[in-house]
């Protein structure tokens, strides 16, 4: 059982991974193991479990009980990812802060390469590029490169940010919590780099994206009409604005469906 770090662990910053799971069995043992598995061994992994109906906190508790870091929030009623993600954010304790589905995986060096590019520019918003696998794990060949860095501007018509790839110092914000609307990460970015914050990019491929059948940003009409609202309803643009807008989206997204992924990104990471 990992019941305690070592004095090397204890003075690196600590991370806290932010999982919601729903229904997650297929998977969630697996996006574990990629944490177990960093480098960067000092962190605590928070997963909300959001009234799941299989055996997905059995899988979770039996975790737990071999490794102390991961911590199981359990809701009583279903309130889908921005509230569950919101549960894990009260809680975390870590100076930094990262994103994980329950579905995705990381690759070893994920953290430590992340938590260095953010102490060596000071920086308060980072992520990093990721690539593509389908249900069964295998690789698609097809990454999402970041850019170097991302303002409001940029990402108000792109999506260009996966939430997999995400890491935000605790310290530099007031407070950091999901909005409730869709998509509710990208919702999240937009607040955050309207306060005047940029989001860097670490152009290496530190994550990988699963595509899951049943997933509901599968759904290209609904992840657009999801979109128009966010544009509408949260960043409040005028009908003018917003049609603007939107045509940037989906002219990134048609890019990064023909696996264009260079400079735009898709219906697919973001559109949770």
């Amino acid at each position: 059982m990992v019941t305690r770090e070592n004095n090397q662990n204890i003075n690196l910053p600590l991370v806290s991974i932010v999982t919601p799971s729903y229904n997650s069995s297929s998977f969630i043992e697996e996006t574990i193991k990629s944490v177990q598995a960093q480098s960067h061994q000092h962190w605590e992994m928070l997963i909300v479990d959001d009234e799941s109906k299989d055996n997905s906190i059995d899988i979770i508790k039996r975790n737990m009980e071999k490794d102390q870091r991961i911590k199981l929030i359990s809701l009583n009623q279903n309130v889908g990812a921005a509230m569950a993600r919101n549960a894990a954010l009260k809680e975390a304790k870590g100076d930094y802060i990262a994103f994980l589905d329950s579905d995705d995986l990381w690759l070893p060096t994920k953290l430590e390469e992340q938590v260095t590019f953010m102490q060596r520019g000071n920086l308060a918003f980072t992520f990093t590029s990721y690539c593509l696998i389908d249900e069964q794990g295998k690789d698609m060949d097809i990454e999402v490169q970041a850019p170097a860095a991302v303002s409001y501007k940029d990402l108000i018509g792109n999506t260009i940010i996966g939430c997999l790839t995400v890491m935000l110092d605790k310290h530099k914000f007031e407070q950091i919590e999901m909005p409730n609307i869709q998509p509710e990460d990208t919702a999240l970015w937009l607040q955050l780099l309207r306060k005047g914050h940029q989001a860097h990019g670490l152009k290496k491929v530190l994550s990988r994206y699963r595509i899951v059948s049943n997933s509901t940003s599968r759904n290209k009409l609904k992840a657009a009409l999801r979109y128009w609202r966010l544009l509408r309803n949260q960043e409040k643009l005028n009908i003018v604005k917003a049609n603007f807008y939107f045509g940037k989206y989906a002219y990134n997204a048609y890019n990064k469906n023909r696996g264009n992924s260079s400079t735009s990104t898709s219906l697919l990471k973001g559109d949770e």
